[in-house]
């Protein structure tokens, strides 16, 4: 026999989506403004690639995942 199919729900409750939003849009907000500061402040000479490279990615994930907790806040479902 079949068994009845359960409805798919999130692992996070909803009620968190809009504070999940604001942290993570903030947190990739201010770590692109550390990666801006720091390519205007520093001479090329004293460039580390590594460093350029991890905070650009962690900022993109916050600023992806906060963007898509805003979405979802926002009743767009994607």
């Amino acid at each position: 026999m079949a068994q009845a199919a359960k409805p798919i729900s999130s692992p996070i409750p909803v009620a968190w989506y809009p504070t999940l939003s604001v942290f993570m849009l903030a947190i990739g907000l201010v770590l692109t403004a550390s990666f801006f500061i720091y390519e205007a402040t520093t001479s090329r000479k004293n460039r580390k690639l590594a460093k350029e490279l991890t905070t650009g990615a962690v900022a993109s994930v916050f600023l992806g995942f906060g963007s898509l907790f805003l979405l979802l806040a926002c009743g767009v479902y994607v």
